[in-house]
């Protein structure tokens, strides 16, 4: 693996040229060592695109580290042909729920094409270990566990495969981005990071400036 960092929003291509999808996740290690990338799929690589009206249960795929080849800002590079991207396992998936018959029947009337909403008789869950964490863009983070909210990830920093850094949009009107440093990451859930320190630190963080 050689280049620059990962980027969330990143082209991901196949070693024979195929634009399969983009990066939209990170899955780290209690380390916050790289231990995979999460993939959305580009609706002209999957199988949606021959069935277009349908409703596609599972767009996300998982890249173990190991099949990244090369990094730029705009793109990761791949050993795995696009056959062998089709082979990958998605990242959610989906196990019936222990319910009565009566509810189970009582949300089938319906095919799984006909709403991009999940049957009540189905959970989701992400195909990740329990010590593993996803950061994405979009995430919040939070104060510590008081329930304020600091801002939310824009993107994720790497120095090879360990993460460093969140670039964080705190919250409010005008506010610069800036770098959060992994050192004020708590253990978090999939819902949101937590970080150890004050609002009032945010103004002692580093801006946040693009290469």
């Amino acid at each position: 693996m050689a280049g620059e960092d990962f980027h969330l929003g990143s082209e991901v291509r196949s070693s024979d040229g195929k634009d399969v999808g983009k990066l939209v996740h990170v899955v780290v290690g209690p380390d916050y060592g790289l231990r995979a990338l999460v993939v959305k799929e580009n609706a002209g690589f999957s199988a949606q695109r021959l069935a277009p009206s349908s409703w596609l249960l599972a767009d996300e795929f998982v890249v173990p580290k190991d099949a990244v080849t090369s990094v730029t800002h705009n793109l990761v590079g791949l050993n795995l042909t696009a056959a062998d991207v089709h082979r990958l396992p998605p990242y959610l998936g989906y196990r019936e729920k222990e319910e009565s018959s009566t509810e189970v029947l009582s949300d089938s009337a319906g095919p799984l094409t006909a709403s991009p909403e999940v049957p009540r008789w189905l959970e989701q869950f992400a195909n990740k270990g329990p010590d593993e964490l996803e950061i994405d863009g979009g995430e919040n983070v939070m104060l510590g566990h008081s329930g304020r909210k600091l801002g939310t990830v824009k993107d994720v920093l790497f120095e090879g495969d360990q993460l460093v850094g969140v670039v964080l949009q705190p919250e409010g009107w005008f506010k610069s981005e800036v770098v959060l440093p992994r050192r004020f990451l708590d253990r978090s859930d999939d819902a949101a990071l937590f970080a150890r320190l004050d609002e009032t630190d945010l103004e002692r963080l580093t801006p946040f400036r693009p290469g």
